[in-house]
């Protein structure tokens, strides 16, 4: 395929590939999965289905490629580099492929590959200082090592960008990766992984497709040292469950239902451009989008007419109309689910107030729906909804609105809307989530921790604190204290301090700080 933005053929579209070991490997399994354009329900492409054997032979090679690619991080931090320049030249493919499978308009695809170029970048120039410790007359260097072969399985929402979030630092650690892409988006991962092959030594990065039974030959593997899984609460579960006879390490983001309070003195106009698009981008298919809003009953008639303008003038259409904000709803399960949890809300008491159809087109279309007069019982509000839908709970006390916004199993992401910033901030600290906003819901750098309470997920993706979950931390003894310790390492305790010594940034790292 080429890097023009024209559609590609179907005899293009349909050639996809594996890596496993540095080649290119074909169906092993004598049965193709059909890719299906979630804007007409048509094939756009076939991919693989990864044979037990072949993910053995793909474990194998992680696995032999590890101690050599483990022992260099000079050539680690360039091979990120030389990942960034090569996903970045093939952008527009990248970007058509990814609107084809998934579904999001075109700019929101070439965004995507950009936040991926970037966190490439960002973990190629992070400085990693080292830690020593003194102890009487001995030094402790604390030191990470990295844990071996992951086993990477990313979901359909954003598919490249959440795949080079596992990518980035565990190969920067140092460790080696057989990634699985979801079956409704495994196209443009699949060409990633062939479009890097020259770039890693075989081996280093190993790309299989397959459906949700090749996910659990990965957890169950004796091979991978780390499971790293993005995806729904109930499979989580089970990927931990499979970890658990080799104790393997995890690393689980596991959705959310992100509330949004909104105070008594809240700029409600000025807000709301702000928060419609914090709930609906991507068709509302993002774990940390809000997913449930409440509202002080005074303002409640306000924020839902305001809102439902807002939903009513968004062009939903085909991504590759350069012109539609939203797309469709990405699989046709999950479509039915989103018809069921508005008619359930409907029949419940709950108002439409913009949107609550699907559209009559081809494609998994619908509108956008905001739906007032919500109540907590109601499963739209007490699950996650993952589709372009927003209910408004009114509120008579912040008290209740507080204890609503925490009576979930979820805890990723939260925020608070007001005037008055010192009270919204001390509301939005009493959320019970890994992260709060403040007049933003929070957004994503690739320098932020991030991670969820409750059923949000086990441990950290993102920045410092995400590489670390790549590692295995070693504590060496050193058993004469030196006046300064080694090079690279802070010293702390009661011996002499002394600075990391850090490389500058590397001239090509991207700025993260205004990533959304």
């Amino acid at each position: 395929m080429g890097t023009s933005s024209a559609q590609p053929t179907a005899a293009e579209l349909l050639d996809f590939k594996m890596t496993i070991g540095g080649e290119l490997a074909s169906d092993g399994s004598g049965s193709g999965i059909e890719v299906l354009n979630p804007a007409s329900n048509e094939v756009c492409g076939r991919a693989p289905n990864c044979s037990a054997a072949q993910l053995d032979d793909a474990m194998a090679a992680a696995a032999l490629a590890f101690a050599d690619w483990s022992e260099h991080e000079g050539a680690r931090r360039e091979s990120l580099l030389q990942m960034a320049d090569t996903i970045e030249a093939s952008t527009c493919e990248l970007a058509l492929l990814t609107t084809l499978e998934q579904g999001k308009p075109l700019f929101d695809a070439r965004a995507e590959v950009q936040r991926a170029i970037t966190w490439l970048r960002y973990y190629a120039s992070l400085e990693v200082p080292g830690e020593a410790v003194a102890e009487g007359s001995e030094c402790l260097l604390i030191r990470r090592r990295p844990l071996g072969v992951v086993a990477a399985i990313t979901p359909w929402n954003s598919p490249l960008m959440l795949a080079v979030w596992k990518l980035a630092p565990a190969l920067r650690a140092g460790n080696t990766v057989v990634l699985k892409p979801s079956p409704f988006t495994p196209l443009g991962t699949l060409r990633m992984g062939e479009l890097l092959r020259p770039v890693l030594p075989p081996g280093v990065l190993n790309v299989v497709s397959g459906d949700d039974a090749l996910g659990a030959l990965m957890t169950r593997h004796p091979i991978p040292n780390k499971v790293s899984f993005t995806g729904s609460v109930t499979t989580g579960k089970r990927v931990a469950e499979a970890a658990v006879p080799d104790l393997k390490r995890l690393t689980l983001e596991l959705g959310g239902n992100d509330p949004a309070i909104i105070l008594a003195d809240a700029d409600v106009a000025g807000l709301t451009d702000q928060l419609f698009w914090s709930a609906f981008r991507n068709c509302g298919q993002v774990c940390s989008a809000v997913k449930r809003v409440y509202v002080p009953r005074g303002r409640h008639t306000e924020l839902a007419n305001v809102l439902a303008e807002c939903a009513r003038s968004v062009r939903v259409g085909p991504g590759t109309d350069e012109a539609s904000q939203l797309g469709p709803i990405n699989n046709l399960a999950q479509l039915e689910r989103v018809k069921h949890l508005i008619e359930e809300a409907v029949e419940d008491g709950g108002r439409i107030a913009a949107g609550g159809k699907q559209l009559e087109r081809p494609g998994n279309f619908f509108e956008p729906t905001i739906i007032a007069e919500a109540r907590d019982a109601m499963r739209v509000v007490a699950e996650e909804q993952f589709g372009p839908v927003l209910p408004l709970v009114p509120y008579d006390d912040l008290e209740d609105a507080i204890a609503s916004a925490n009576s979930t199993h979820f805890g990723l992401s939260g925020s608070v809307w007001g005037s008055d910033v010192d009270e919204a901030t001390r509301v939005a600290e009493r959320l019970q989530c890994g992260r709060i906003g403040v007049n933003v819901h929070p957004r994503i750098s690739p320098a932020e921790p991030f991670g969820g309470w409750k059923w949000s997920g086990l441990g950290v993706e993102n920045g410092l604190e995400g590489l670390h979950s790549y590692t295995a931390m070693q504590v060496v003894q050193v058993g004469a204290q030196p006046a300064v310790p080694p090079s690279g390492h802070q010293l702390r305790g009661d011996g002499p301090q002394s600075g990391a010594q850090a490389r500058p940034a590397h001239p090509r790292s991207s700025d993260p700080s205004n990533l959304t």
